[in-house]
């Protein structure tokens, strides 16, 4: 198979039919073999409905419908899971992502062998001040936190190549940073493509302020697990051992002080320099001790489902 399209989506019902009809137009006219996988992420409207009726018609159609909203980071990985395509598109349900640029994104991941090409919005259709504005922001901290020069990280149209997807993790809201994913687990050739981008036609959007802010913290996260995950006593032990000298050392002092050069100055005790470097000690103490307890929590993890599914349409056990 050619391609997979993979749509997470929550609450889209009057936009599904329309895009259904505009990606298998452009698949088929390319002559492309596909599949579009649904991934219904807890929805209230009747977008599982209108999914099943779209397969009832179209065999290409695939569907997975979550118990709940488990987040879109969950839906990807459903998606990824069953994707059956040497190459993965991914776009949103909400019609602002163009079909039209799945040949040429397609190309590239087979022609010019990237292993993942993002979208670029370049010229957006959204609030300047509540989205453009902070969407650029976040853009330049992502580019300068993860080394990977993306102009848009945000971009739902995407294209991987089927090895990528199998072999990274998406989980929490690690969705904005899948290529920093990718990046970590080695698939380093990451191209961009200037995408056209098309103002919303149906519903509002699902994403506030307070995504930019859940990104930066996000970021962070990515950050340290990409230098420490793997190794957490490399942080907390470096730190804990650094902390406890330096207390370490400074009690030393206060000691070799009261004995042998001021044996009649005030009590150790008494002097505010000794509990500062008490606690200095108390927390290298804490820090070591928290590098260890990470080592071992991250030998004995055991992997679990970050999701329940409650229906699917048309899909391989």
């Amino acid at each position: 198979m050619n391609i997979s399209v993979v749509i997470p989506l929550l609450n889209e019902e009057e936009s599904l039919t329309e895009l259904h009809h505009w990606i298998a137009n452009v698949l088929q006219s390319n002559g492309f073999s596909y599949e579009i996988l649904f991934i219904d992420d807890g929805s209230t409207d009747n977008s599982w409905q209108i999914i099943q009726s779209l397969q009832d018609k179209d065999s290409n159609v695939k569907g997975i419908r979550f118990l709940k909203n488990f987040g879109k980071s969950q839906a990807l990985h459903a998606g990824f899971a069953q994707a059956k395509g040497d190459v993965i598109i991914t776009m949103d349900a909400d019609l602002q992502d163009n079909p039209e640029e799945i040949p040429e994104l397609y190309n590239m991941i087979t022609k010019q062998h990237f292993d993942l090409v993002s979208g670029w919005k370049k010229k957006r259709f959204d609030n300047k001040l509540t989205k453009n504005l902070p969407s650029k922001l976040f853009n330049w901290a992502a580019r300068k936190t993860s080394g990977v020069k993306l102009n848009d990280f945000n971009c739902g149209l995407k294209a991987y190549h089927k090895n990528v997807v199998k072999n990274i993790d998406v989980n929490g809201e690690m969705h904005r940073y899948i290529p920093v994913l990718a990046k970590n687990a080695g698939f380093s050739n990451i191209g961009e493509k200037v995408v056209q981008h098309q103002a919303r036609k149906y519903g509002v959007t699902k994403f506030g302020m307070d995504r930019f802010i859940n990104g930066f913290l996000d970021l962070i996260t990515i950050w340290f697990l990409s230098r420490f995950g793997k190794r957490p006593m490399h942080l907390f032990g470096a730190l804990g051992v650094i902390m406890f000298g330096m207390g370490f050392v400074f009690s030393l002092y206060l000691g070799i002080d009261k004995l042998f050069f001021n044996p009649d100055s005030r009590l150790i005790t008494q002097r505010p320099q000794f509990y500062l470097a008490l606690a200095t000690m108390i927390l290298g103490s804490q820090f070591f001790v928290a590098g260890f307890l990470g080592e071992i929590i991250l030998r004995q993890r055991t992997d679990k489902k970050r999701y329940l599914i409650k229906e699917s349409l048309n899909l391989e056990d």
